[in-house]
């Protein structure tokens, strides 16, 4: 009887530990309306949900153990309930209607829903403090899915910058509350210019591909949307200290007065930053501050940001040409002095200081529609310095001077290029969403002013050169219209259709001299139309599967305007074309969850990079008629035990150039210069990784303490697109070890102490290059330069919140 008693318990045990049960109820307002669409999340668990049709939800397969339902819905209180599953349990939530008007109606209009069918990854508040470690935002974002980062100060402090599916910045569409953050002739976006910027973020969203529509810069591989700080009823304090090598430190203050008198709020912040880099010369001197003021109602909010940031950085762009002789070597700013001995000019800096201001009026219209505005102004102004050796006069618009009997035809000099500009705009968007549809109408008018101009400050023969002689002048002015429509429609409980229409208009004007004293004067005109549709279709419970179309335009920059004109016969950039299409599936359960998504990006007239840079480090670019990218992204999570969580993602692609023709300089035995073209077929695009991902391991052995073993993998690249194996990115893996200590005492809400050792195995590599090739007497040569990233590094640092 014993052991037939002790075999039951065990039995019972058994069933207990591993029976599966259901959690489901109806999700209501309380007026007893149903909420269609409110998100539900089982925490502990990789599962989550939203309400039917009929106000529904469920979750099968639920393990037994103590589980925490948290309910939301845009315009309510968000709920949290404790559940005890020992069964089936059925459990009603009434949401009750918020006070004020939430604030994520600003930027719902270009944003992705739970069921808009596009390959999307969302970051909330938890995650990005759990990942910052005083890097830039591009290693913040650095292991979502296929995306690449890279460090010109070897670091991720100062000059970094961050790919997508090998899509580069200027292709990458970012908007700070739906307000677009892109410079506008050159798209791309500059996160040294926004120090610390993440300390002020409250939620991102990735989508990769085309996405879906949003106001500024091409989306044309993908979208990064950012929320910046949100509401916060209570008031609070907050001071942050980090420390780490290569003389790194940042400190911050952030404090916020809650919800005064029912309606009034103040949140700001002030940052700090310095570091001398891990690359010799490529310090940084950042400091910047937040402020946000908002004026609450139950119908409506009035709200204004400013995002301010002041630069200097030690310039860095040209990368290393030798990194196995010495691997901080940087060659801005040397010259050789008048006795023939190697000196540095330590100014060879870039200045710049920019200032976003942000106006938002968001009202409810009735409790199913809301309306947002938005109006906006930045204001950039800076300059990079640096010392040129034996520059000719004639290139300076300048006459020879003549010394006594000696008539001189270059000088030393030190210059600085400026830029001084403004850029301002209106955003808006009519929201509705009640049953079965989720609607959205918006757009947005933007207006750049850019000057530029260049001023040489000093010259060793001056002749009758005045000081700050302005040596060329010239002015860029960018008009961007865009206006969307998009939808999803429930169509039956299962399946939801999506449809986004978008037409955006550009008109640019360059005028006056350039640096070389080419002649600018030109005019561009585009009108783009970006139709986009999709199917979104739940399989059960736990499983949902994706379909999406959708097509990308995007206009050329003002770099690849300019290299055009240089060249001896002038061929303007085209405008580019993109198709993509995503198809994707989705599964979560108590334990596990992994998404599948396969995209297959077809481009027309892509502008592809040479391997080439610039006078200031710009790539240059040329159209090729046909290319692709295709791929496989795995993201996936496993709740290995109760203390160890894996989270991981990788990615599979082929990225394609058909029928690439080669133009390269030929010499021949009397050296002679020719240009001739070679035709090599089928070639990899540059920068392009077939294979990459990233992993962490999470194990929290208490509640307070937490260790994550970070790793990131980027398969090998090639930086021109000729598939050469002499012109490429070694492959590289690096594992980050990080340590979290978070306590909660009676005089600081929470008190987090993090130490992260960075390059853990002291892994010798480089995460970007550039490069190109000649021939000498039919026999190619190779030069190339490259970012050694640093060695084994750490960064501490200490939050107390008050």
């Amino acid at each position: 009887m014993k052991r037939l008693g002790l075999i039951l318990l065990m039995q019972c045990l058994f069933v207990h530990s591993f029976a599966q049960f259901s959690i489901s109820g109806k999700v209501m307002s309380e007026s007893g309306e149903e909420l269609v669409g409110a998100s539900l999340v089982l925490s502990g668990t990789y599962m989550g949900t939203s309400a039917d049709v009929d106000g529904t939800y469920r979750f099968k397969k639920v393990k037994a153990g103590d589980y925490t339902l948290r309910v939301s819905y845009m315009g309510y209180e968000a709920q949290s309930l404790s559940l005890k599953v020992t069964k089936d349990i059925v459990r009603d939530v009434t949401l009750a209607p918020l006070d004020i008007l939430a604030e994520e109606v600003i930027v719902s209009a270009t944003r992705a829903g739970a069921k808009t069918p596009v390959a999307v990854f969302d970051l909330n508040r938890e995650d990005i403090e759990s990942q910052a470690s005083g890097q830039d935002i591009p290693y913040l974002l650095g292991l979502s899915p296929s995306v690449v980062t890279s460090s010109e100060a070897g670091t991720g402090i100062g000059y970094s910058a961050l790919r997508i599916r090998g899509t580069d910045p200027s292709r990458i569409n970012v908007t700070v509350n739906g307000v677009p953050l892109n410079d506008s002739e050159s798209q791309g976006t500059f996160w040294v210019n926004m120090p610390d910027f993440a300390s002020s973020v409250d939620n991102v969203q990735i989508q990769r591909g085309v996405g879906t529509s949003t106001n500024g810069a091409a989306a044309f591989g993908a979208t990064i949307n950012f929320q910046t700080e949100t509401f916060n009823a209570d008031p609070y304090a907050e001071v942050q200290s980090l420390i780490g090598s290569f003389g790194t430190n940042k400190n911050s203050v952030k404090a916020g007065t809650g919800l005064i008198d029912g309606k009034f709020t103040v949140d700001a912040r002030y940052s700090k930053l310095n570091s001398d880099g891990y690359v010799d010369y490529a310090f940084v001197d950042h400091e910047s501050y937040f402020i946000s003021a908002a004026y609450y109602t139950e119908k409506s909010i009035i709200k204004a940001n400013i995002i301010s940031g002041d630069q200097r950085t030690g310039i860095s762009w040209w990368g290393n040409p030798n990194p196995e002789e010495d691997r901080r070597y940087n060659p801005a700013g040397e010259y050789t002095d008048e006795f023939g001995n190697k000196q540095y000019y330590k100014d060879q800096t870039d200045n710049y200081f920019q200032d976003h201001y942000q106006v938002f009026y968001s009202s409810q219209v009735n409790p199913f529609t809301n309306l947002n505005v938005g109006l906006h102004y930045t204001a950039g102004e800076g300059y990079y310095e640096q010392y040129k050796e034996d520059e000719s006069y004639a290139d300076y618009g300048l006459d020879k001077v003549i010394l006594g009997d000696q008539t001189l035809e270059e000088t030393d000099l030190i210059r600085r290029k400026w830029l001084d500009n403004d850029f301002y705009g209106a955003t808006f968007s009519l929201n509705y969403n009640r049953n079965k549809l989720d609607a959205s109408f918006g757009g947005a008018w933007n207006k750049y002013d850019g000057d530029h101009f260049g001023e040489i400050i000093w010259m060793r023969n001056a002749g009758n050169t005045e000081k700050d002689h302005e040596w060329y002048s010239n002015v860029g002015e960018k008009t961007d219209f865009n206006v969307f429509g998009k939808l999803n429609y429930q169509l039956t409980k299962k399946l939801n259709v999506y449809g986004d229409l978008q037409y955006r208009r550009i008109n640019y004007e360059m005028s006056g001299q350039d640096d070389d004293l080419i002649t600018l004067d030109q005019t561009h005109e585009y009108d783009f139309f970006n139709p986009k549709m999709g199917l979104f279709y739940e399989l059960a419970q736990n499983q949902e599967t994706y379909f999406s179309f959708g097509t990308g335009h995007r206009e050329p920059t003002r770099t690849n305007f300019k290299e055009a004109i240089k060249k001896d016969i002038i061929v303007l950039p085209k405008s580019e074309t993109l198709y993509d299409y995503e198809l994707g599936y989705k599964y979560s359960a108590t334990k596990v969850a992994f998404g599948v998504n396969l995209y297959y990006m077809y481009y027309r007239d892509q502008l592809v990079p040479t391997g080439e840079k610039n006078n200031v480090g710009n790539s240059i670019m040329t159209n090729v008629d046909k290319s692709y990218r295709a791929g496989i992204e795995f993201v996936g999570g496993v709740k290995i035990f109760n203390n160890l969580n894996w989270d991981f993602n990788f990615t599979l692609s082929s990225n394609k150039i058909k029928d690439y023709v080669e133009y390269s300089t030929y010499y021949d035995e009397e050296w002679n210069e020719s240009e001739e073209a070679k035709y090599l077929g089928t070639t990899n695009i540059a920068y392009s990784p077939e294979t990459m991902g990233s992993s962490i391991l999470a194990y929290k052995p208490g509640q307070v303490l937490k260790f994550s073993l970070i790793t990131k993998y980027v398969g090998k690249q090639y930086f021109d697109n000729t598939s050469s194996e002499d012109r490429k990115i070694d492959a590289y893996l690096v594992n980050n070890l990080r340590a979290d200590l978070t306590l909660k005492e009676s005089f600081f809400s929470k008190i987090n102490l993090f130490v992260q050792v960075n390059n853990l195995l002291d892994d010798k590599y480089s995460n970007n290059g550039y490069g190109g090739n000649w021939y000498e007497q039919g026999v190619e040569k190779t030069w190339e330069y490259y970012y050694p990233q640093a060695g084994i590094n750490l960064m501490t640092g200490l939050t107390l919140t008050f």
